[in-house]
């Protein structure tokens, strides 16, 4: 990890919810349920989603409506991935800091979220049935279950 980050990391690692967490028996993994229900309500939109782009599923269903439709589960579901991802780093921010999985989760996440909100957005606003749609649709999930993938590792190495 790049040293410069190091700070960041210790700070994170001090604070109270941090502590909190590490000192608790059933905070961690009250959490880190909470995280991965985020996780598959995220992913779960994400494949219902993807594959009306891929044309597999929903055919009758416009792009742009469902796309309204699955938006604020995919927008919320990221949001408490957030909230909480950060609350299960704050308790262990020495480890992550120290991890290669975490570092891979962490570029990979920052991948998913720009090319969600940029590229995949642009991609999915029309109704006109594509080969970028299904482009899109092939890198959104392969992004968002490497997320997931990378932060199951975090835990064996």
């Amino acid at each position: 990890m790049w040293e410069f980050l190091h700070p960041f990391f210790t700070w994170s690692d001090g604070t109270r919810i941090g502590e909190a967490i590490r000192e608790s028996q059933y905070l961690f993994p009250i959490i880190n349920t909470i995280h991965l229900l985020g996780l598959t309500v995220l992913l779960g939109a994400l494949a219902v989603f993807n594959l009306r782009l891929f044309g597999l599923a929903l055919k009758s269903e416009q792009i742009s409506i469902l796309r309204r439709q699955l938006r604020p589960w995919m927008r919320g579901s990221m949001g408490v991935m957030l909230i909480t991802g950060w609350m299960l780093f704050a308790s262990e921010a020495e480890k992550c800091y120290q991890s290669g999985p975490f570092e891979i989760k962490m570029g990979v996440l920052a991948a998913a979220l720009v090319f969600h909100f940029t590229l995949y957005r642009k991609a999915t606003q029309s109704d006109i049935e594509t080969l970028w749609h299904k482009m899109a649709a092939f890198t959104s999930i392969t992004l968002w279950f490497s997320v997931g993938f990378a932060g199951r590792a975090i835990g064996y190495f």
